[in-house]
């Protein structure tokens, strides 16, 4: 322990005497806030001094001309007086002010913009292929171990053991806790639910590639877990569901004429879902945000008056503080990894079982 502190300490003076001697210049924090939460077409790593490393990612559009499969490399980096980036084939890049598209490739026809049918490889299904084959690495080597395997053989080590103990952990103790012995059943999409969101928590906090993507600080990737949560749990649901929900025991005048309480149960159908997509969503997100806004302050302070020796001063006093708070951040993003992943796999299996009602005697 006191190694580790040792170490703790040396990692935040090296990171915050970096920072002293970084390039002090005007940054957009906003910018650097939602560049690595948005979606782009390209993989911004880092800048070697002006020049931006970048992992230029395929496009693939229908235009009005056709198909088109292209690098993001052919279009410009520097955008026009309108803020577009201009491309191949009448293609361009809208900016990120733009209040229709931002951010979107969009083509003229006539005088107006519209959307070609876009299905290219941006960041976000990058980040989401890399941590799908992460995910089946983890699942198909334990599972081609317990193939080769009898059962009173010895307990398996290393990664295997450690995935065996991480899969009897969430069925055991979530799982089975919730849904007893439909466990079985419905145990293959919960894990995979709980694998899938842990991988790209932890894969999100990694500061590099194949790191670096907040996939679950993508709206769209939560709600299609949440979609798949919502049809599980609707498809699956008993006559008993159904009815308490379209016809509750409750006094009469609460059914007809005014279908109050079928209505509130009805919308509940909906809003249990939401809170798995949003509570997913904002959690990651934030995490993400906060770090990035602790490290900005160090930047910030660098020009927070006129006079360079207070700059100085303030930035360099300011390095010390922010880089132990995103530290500590980074630290607790990755205890919010596990328990948003536990979260959701725990509040799926009960929505799952709340709708396998039995009929009340």
């Amino acid at each position: 322990m006191r190694h580790l502190k040792r170490y703790f300490f040396i990692v935040i003076f090296f990171f915050a005497a970096m920072s002293s001697f970084a390039v002090q210049k005007d940054i957009d924090m906003k910018e650097i806030l939602w560049g690595h939460i948005k979606d782009s077409y390209e993989w911004h790593v880092t800048n070697l001094g002006e020049t931006p490393v970048v992992i230029h990612l395929p496009v693939i559009v229908k235009s009005s001309t056709g198909w088109h499969v292209f690098c993001s490399s052919q279009f410009e980096e520097n955008p026009d007086s309108e803020g577009n980036r201009r491309g191949p084939y009448g293609l361009y890049i809208k900016g990120s002010e733009d209040e229709t598209y931002p951010n979107k490739i969009v083509e003229k026809v006539g005088n107006t913009e519209v959307r070609p049918l876009d299905i290219s490889i941006t960041k976000t299904t990058c980040v989401l292929f890399i941590d799908a084959f992460i995910l089946l690495l983890c699942i198909l080597i334990p599972a081609r171990w317990c193939r080769n395997h009898k059962v009173d053989d010895p307990a398996p080590r290393g990664f295997v053991g450690l995935m065996h103990m991480f899969v009897m952990s969430v069925y055991d103790d979530v799982i089975k806790a919730v849904m007893g012995k439909e466990a079985d059943k419905y145990a293959p999409y919960l894990l995979t639910c709980f694998f899938f969101i842990f991988i790209a928590n932890i894969m999100g906090i990694v500061p590099f590639p194949p790191g670096g993507g907040n996939l679950t600080g993508n709206i769209a990737c939560t709600c299609f877990l949440g979609v798949a949560t919502f049809l599980v749990t609707n498809l699956t649901g008993t006559k008993e569901y159904w009815k308490e929900i379209f016809w509750p025991d409750v006094p009469a005048w609460l059914k007809v004429p005014v279908p109050l309480m079928p209505v509130i149960e009805l919308f509940g159908i909906f809003t249990k879902p939401l809170a798995l997509v949003i509570r997913l969503f904002a959690n990651m997100m934030a995490g993400h945000a906060i770090a990035l806004a602790f490290a900005g302050m160090i930047f910030i302070m660098f020009h927070l008056t006129t006079d360079d020796v207070v700059n100085n001063l303030a930035g360099s006093g300011m390095s010390i503080i922010s880089v132990a708070l995103s530290v500590f951040m980074m630290l607790l993003e990755i205890l919010v990894s596990y328990i948003q992943a536990l979260v959701f796999t725990m509040l799926s299996a009960v929505f799952i079982s709340l709708a396998h009602v039995k009929e009340h005697e």
